[in-house]
């Protein structure tokens, strides 16, 4: 499936939930043999991105990805565990271009004036829902950078920067999913924090 040259310029909407669970509680994610959790008086730190990304940058698709705090080195950076998507174009690319494990699914995302809703059907996994409402939103635009860590096909380290500017908004949200499968470590504890990022404009790869 053809898919665009990295870096990819994205452009839309999303919500982002931090969350800090116990190390046991964490599913039997592969990881880069590189890195190993960040960990943190017994607590790892995930992230859970619900994003809508729209016409204006080199796809428009929609997506529902988990990242994992993770050591490398003496740094902190994230590396995805789980993704899933609703073009084969960003599957393929994420795949090939920074070893990103997604998956197809159906990805629906609703939004009203203060707030947004998510649904993700996929082969393998209940449905996860997440529910956001924004609480106070920012009356400016923040840049913000990150790099994830990731491992190609053929087993070599792939680091990919990642650069995001947008509005940010701190809000609150609810996911809940099924029991029994690894996506249900969301639905046993609450996010920190959530956030989202409006009318964002961002580059992922180099």
């Amino acid at each position: 499936m053809p898919f665009p040259p990295s870096p990819w310029h994205l452009t839309g909407d999303m919500v982002v939930s931090l969350w800090r669970v116990p190390a046991g509680d964490l599913p039997p994610w592969p990881l880069p043999g590189v890195v190993r959790p960040w960990v943190v008086r017994r607590r790892a730190t995930l992230l859970t991105f619900w994003v809508d990304y729209r016409p204006g940058g080199v796809l428009a698709y929609r997506e529902f990805l988990i990242a994992l705090a993770v050591r490398h080195g003496r740094r902190i950076a994230g590396s995805t565990v789980a993704a899933w998507v609703d073009d084969e174009r960003s599957l393929a690319g994420g795949r090939a271009l920074w070893g990103i494990p997604k998956e197809l699914g159906e990805i629906m995302l609703s939004a009203d004036g203060r707030g947004s809703r998510g649904v993700l059907t996929a082969d393998g996994v209940p449905p996860v829902r997440v529910t956001y409402r924004d609480v106070l939103r920012l009356p400016f635009r923040l840049p913000g950078r990150a790099h994830l860590i990731q491992q190609l096909p053929d087993g070599t380290e792939c680091s990919v920067p990642m650069r995001i500017s947008g509005r940010p908004a701190f809000g609150r949200s609810r996911v809940t999913t099924g029991c029994g499968t690894p996506l249900s470590v969301l639905a046993r504890h609450k996010p920190l924090l959530s956030f989202a990022v409006h009318d964002f404009r961002g580059m992922a790869g180099s």
